[in-house]
């Protein structure tokens, strides 16, 4: 694999144009705010599209969070589950990488694995179930829409 500034932006329009991920978003919302006796706000395409430009606007980002994307739009393996180790683990990174920092991260990264259970691909290569998920995961994380990350925190010293 090759990484360059052309490749990066090649994915950045790939990932901004799978926008079927945002109903897997609002599926997780839905599901995760009857979990957790809340409602959480559905997202659109459009600011899905417009938090994908924000990832890949930070180059730093953009470089790390495409190689994840390749890789996982590429990873197949024989018999698929000899693979489910290296898919979960970079599905769970890129899910975290795109949630943000701390706490958003690791609750992307947990996010991940809720959203894999609730989406699956037979038609694709193992990996891109995973990657949809991440993506699913990470964005929901980072966009608007609950509750708790709307108001300021009670735990702020000044």
């Amino acid at each position: 694999m090759h990484l360059s500034p052309s490749r990066v932006a090649a994915e950045h329009e790939w990932v901004r144009d799978r926008t079927e991920v945002v109903a897997l978003i609002n599926r997780v919302r839905a599901e995760l705010g009857d979990a957790f006796e809340t409602t959480v706000a559905e997202i659109t395409e459009s600011q899905y599209q417009t938090e994908v430009d924000a990832v890949f606007a930070d180059g730093d980002l953009a470089v790390n969070v495409a190689g994840l994307v390749i890789i996982l739009r590429e990873l197949d393996v024989d018999g698929d589950y000899p693979g489910f180790v290296v898919d979960e683990l970079l599905g769970r990174e890129l899910a975290g990488m795109i949630a943000g920092n701390q706490p958003l991260r690791l609750l992307g990264e947990a996010t991940f694995h809720y959203a894999d259970v609730l989406h699956h691909e037979d038609d694709e290569v193992a990996g891109v179930d995973d990657l949809e998920a991440a993506l699913a995961a990470g964005f929901q994380t980072r966009l608007p829409g609950w509750k708790w990350t709307e108001t300021e925190s009670p735990f702020s010293v000044e």
